[in-house]
């Protein structure tokens, strides 16, 4: 029987309080076992509590991944929805009393094994991977307009990520497509911005700036969601993959020029 030890704390406080209390759920049930307990007030009581964990415990850790935008987050969906499928799956009901105990047993069993893997394999690293739509130091160019107006722009993308990637993709599809549409439109009110501000500083490569700005206007125009009629989910992952691309891209390889020029 596994027990909580210090290999398996998050430093997330609150999922780490959630993890505890369901090991103390399975060594409860485990203990009553042994001593004889009646198995059939056991296995219900297991069942019945671990379907009201999973959905308050799921709920808690997916919006805590949620708030902090981590990349993960549709992988744990996933994990907890077939973990989940696994209790709704399991019934005692009209199990005579040996078949029972070999039945909760190996629920016992699975939930070991399971809570063992998922928590050192994906719940440890809950805020220790980077999210590619975060806007971090290494795209700041030291001039305020212009990074904030990029971190919105990562932020819209972080926004369509999170529904593409959420199990109701099909029914928040009209979402998705207001969202590329905020996206082109902030895209075209930044680029104008930002052009406006190199110009007001003579800057040497507003030229080439405005060339690459109106190439991704012009391949954002082009995109229309509403043909999109199979695989969607594939399709806006690449599309959102190659806007995410060209935005570090061009903010790495064109827009620091700015900061360096003007601030030298």
């Amino acid at each position: 029987m596994i027990k909580f030890t210090e290999d398996y704390l998050t430093g997330i406080p609150e999922i780490d309080r959630e993890h505890k209390k369901l090991f103390v759920m399975i060594e409860q049930a485990n203990s009553e076992i042994k001593s004889g307990a009646d198995i059939r007030t056991t296995g219900m009581q297991l069942l019945n509590g671990l379907k009201d964990y999973a959905a308050t415990h799921f709920a808690h850790e997916e919006a805590y991944m949620e708030s902090i935008d981590d990349p993960e987050l549709p992988r744990q969906r996933r994990a907890h929805k077939a973990f989940v499928k696994r209790l709704e799956n399991t019934n005692f009901v009209g199990m005579a009393d040996d078949t029972m105990r070999e039945a909760v047993l190996d629920l016992l069993n699975y939930m070991s094994h399971w809570l063992m893997h998922h928590i050192l394999g994906s719940d440890t690293l809950i805020g220790k991977t980077k999210s590619p739509f975060a806007f971090t130091d290494e795209y700041k160019t030291g001039i305020e307009l212009i990074d904030s107006e990029h971190k919105k722009l990562f932020d819209i993308m972080g926004r369509v990520n999170a529904l593409i990637h959420n199990e109701d993709l099909y029914d928040r599809f009209d979402e998705i497509v207001e969202l590329i549409g905020e996206l082109r439109d902030y895209t075209k009110f930044h680029f104008s911005d930002e052009e406006k501000y190199m110009a007001e500083h003579n800057y040497p490569g507003l030229d080439a700036q405005r060339k690459a700005h109106q190439g991704f206007v012009d391949y954002l125009e082009k995109i229309d969601l509403e043909e999109v009629d199979e695989d969607q989910e594939a399709y806006l992952t690449d599309l959102l993959a190659y806007l995410l691309k060209w935005l570090s891209g061009h903010i790495l390889g064109m827009d620091k020029k700015i900061g360096e020029f003007i601030l030298q």
